[in-house]
């Protein structure tokens, strides 16, 4: 089962995921936060209990304090020494290319993914995360 975290800083961006989340049996648990500190602080706090870690973070570039570069930048560190790799889709409403190709630079990147998402395309995320667990 997939544990995911949202980060985004649209309040209606966390309603659409919620409801495109309802009742999808694989996902275990998600969180929803408009902070990626809180999530890079959580991570820190428990970086010894692969248990308590997300499988998956859905995470939004455009955000007012920590964007979502800023965000990747941390969480690679993070991964460096962490035994459970935490991988991350981007959710951007972004057509850019260079935002394409810029995530590309991080290897806990695994997809880019145009808003509005889709029941179809969490459904994915949640699967592609189990079989790698």
């Amino acid at each position: 089962m997939c544990k995911l975290v949202v980060i985004d800083d649209n309040p209606t961006d966390h309603y659409i995921m919620q409801r495109l989340l309802h009742n999808n049996y694989n996902c275990e648990q998600a969180t929803y936060t408009y902070d990626g500190r809180l999530v890079l602080d959580y991570l820190e706090e428990n970086k010894e209990k692969d248990r308590l870690l997300p499988d998956v973070i859905l995470l939004d570039l455009d955000m007012p304090e920590l964007t979502g570069w800023e965000f990747l930048d941390k969480l690679e560190n993070f991964n460096i020494g962490c035994k459970k790799n935490v991988q991350v889709h981007i959710m951007s409403s972004s057509i850019r290319s260079a935002d394409v190709f810029h995530s590309k630079k991080y290897s806990c990147v695994n997809s880019f993914i145009v808003k509005p998402l889709s029941k179809d395309v969490v459904n994915k995320v949640c699967e592609q995360s189990m079989l790698r667990s």
